[in-house]
């Protein structure tokens, strides 16, 4: 096929006004030639614009010198640079071969560290890469290796010391040590494979969280000198994000009183207000000045005071940036932190309960027994949806977090396995036959609407409410928290 051959151009310059032309579908190799940076003769480039399934779009670039033999390639990300940035933790454990085969995408962005072996890798240290855990621990094993005959004649103490970490590295690289393996890249561009997909990965963990203004400047984004100045300010005083891990980090015990506050919602501004406004209409919007999480700009958060009937009262914030035109709605919980958690099981039996409004918090588990579906807590984050929304969002999150899904090295089994899975979320959506939803929130911050006028004439909807666990309300941090100050003053001011 035509579209297949190379093409051979002049300059890097050519390569991206050809690449930014063509059809997704039918992208060729180009060539280009260029300067080998070992031997100073001119090598081959070849780049290739393509899209991993589920997950990207990505330019590859590899290099192959004739004259010296260099060879080296690059991965870049053709997308744009993600609202949040990402965090996997993977638990390797010692003598599991499987662990060092999943696949790894780093982008150029971001950090790698190994906590065990007090081992970082900058951003500058390797560039963007598709490789396998292994992979990454084997360059950077050969990057410390490299100079080490010159260290020993230049600094024999130093080069002692690397050689007695180079042990404890390759132990880790062949599988003799446990270790954890911490890839942090700001743009959310990055990725560690779930083998298990669609299933939960017990060895992986992943959070998303908002750039600090030093993240969004080194970026590219403009960002105010002010706005770098109150953040400096503020982690000074111990109030903003771990600047080792780069995610925000809230002091042991408030966590519990942050995750009553949190957004439990994140969704399109029109759609929140519609799903709102068929129960009650704000009697006042507030507006305030704020910062736009993606671009930095200053922008406009709307505010107004709401209640749902059957559940309680709610917060919606809304905001619109006029510079990116980043749009986000948030829902948050009012009143006092529930007692009690809540459990809410629908028996979903025709297609006009696909239709329930359905409000997700990020405490909220969410089961579908006939599927043995089970997401945990914080997985999606917070959504107000409906229930067929909250499937296909599932089924949408499946697919872009386990991005090598439908790739070539992934074998038929494992394909299978996803395609039946796909198969039987499409069937309950088609209401072939009756399935259940069941929604566990230990904040009770999670509601599905019911389809009766008297929520106690519906007879598939079931709200129970139960006692939280030591170790639930340890998770959530309210074993900790002290309020005795705070009561005292209220009574003061109440006696007053």
């Amino acid at each position: 096929m035509e579209s297949n051959k190379e093409k051979i151009l002049d300059d890097v310059g050519s390569v991206v006004e050809a690449i930014s032309a063509d059809d997704d579908n039918a992208a060729p190799l180009y060539e280009v030639e260029s300067l080998c940076m070992r031997c100073s003769q001119n090598g081959t480039t070849r780049f290739l614009l393509t899209s991993i399934p589920h997950f990207r779009k990505v330019l590859l670039s590899a290099f192959e010198c004739p004259h010296c033999g260099e060879r080296n390639n690059e991965v870049q990300f053709a997308g744009e640079i993600q609202p949040k940035g990402c965090h996997y933790r993977l638990e390797v454990q010692s003598g599991d071969p499987k662990m060092f085969s999943r696949q790894v995408v780093k982008s150029e962005s971001a950090t790698i560290k190994i906590p065990e072996l007090d081992f970082e890798i900058p951003p500058e240290a390797q560039r963007g890469s598709l490789s396998t855990v292994e992979g990454i621990l084997v360059r950077a094993i050969d990057g410390l290796q490299a100079l080490q005959e010159e260290r020993k004649k230049a600094d024999p103490q130093t080069a002692e010391a690397i050689d007695q970490f180079l042990l404890k590295l390759k132990a880790c690289a062949t599988g003799e040590s446990a270790f954890t393996f911490i890839l942090d890249d700001p743009t959310g561009n990055s990725f560690i494979e779930n083998p298990f997909a669609p299933s939960p990965d017990p060895s992986l963990n992943i959070k998303f969280y908002d750039r600090t203004p030093e993240q969004q400047a080194s970026l590219g984004y403009l960002v105010d000198s002010s706005q770098l100045n109150e953040h400096a300010a503020e982690a000074s005083m111990g109030e903003t994000n771990n600047v080792s891990d780069q995610i925000r980090r809230q002091p042991h015990g408030s966590v519990g009183a942050t995750a009553g506050q949190k957004a439990i919602a994140q969704s399109n501004s029109s759609e929140i207000a519609e799903a709102l406004f068929r129960y009650s209409a704000p009697e006042e919007v507030m507006t305030f000045p704020s910062t736009c999480g993606v671009c930095a700009a200053r922008c406009e958060t709307r505010m107004f005071v709401t209640r749902i009937p059957y559940f309680q009262e709610v917060i919606v914030m809304a905001s619109t940036c006029d510079s990116c035109g980043y749009r986000n709605s948030e829902l948050k919980p009012g009143g006092p932190i529930p007692e009690k958690g809540k459990k809410i099981t629908l028996c979903v039996k025709n297609i006009n309960d696909l239709s329930r409004d359905v409000i997700k918090s990020d405490t909220a588990s969410v089961k579908v027994p006939e599927l043995e579906l089970e997401l945990a807590s914080g997985t999606l984050g917070g959504i107000v949806t409906t229930v067929e929304g909250l499937i296909t969002k599932i089924s949408e999150s499946l697919e872009r977090v386990h991005g090598f899904t439908f790739g070539d090295s992934l074998d038929e089994s494992k394909k299978n396995k996803w395609l039946d899975f796909k198969a039987s979320l499409n069937k309950i959506l088609s209401m072939s036959e009756p399935w259940t939803l069941i929604l566990d929130d230990a904040l009770a911050n999670s509601f599905i609407a019911p389809a009766t006028d008297d929520i106690k004439d519906d007879h598939q909807l079931i709200f129970e409410e139960y006692e939280r666990s030591w170790e639930q309300n340890e998770e959530l941090g309210l074993n900790d928290i002290d309020t005795s100050s705070a009561d005292a003053a209220y009574e003061e001011n109440t006696r007053g």
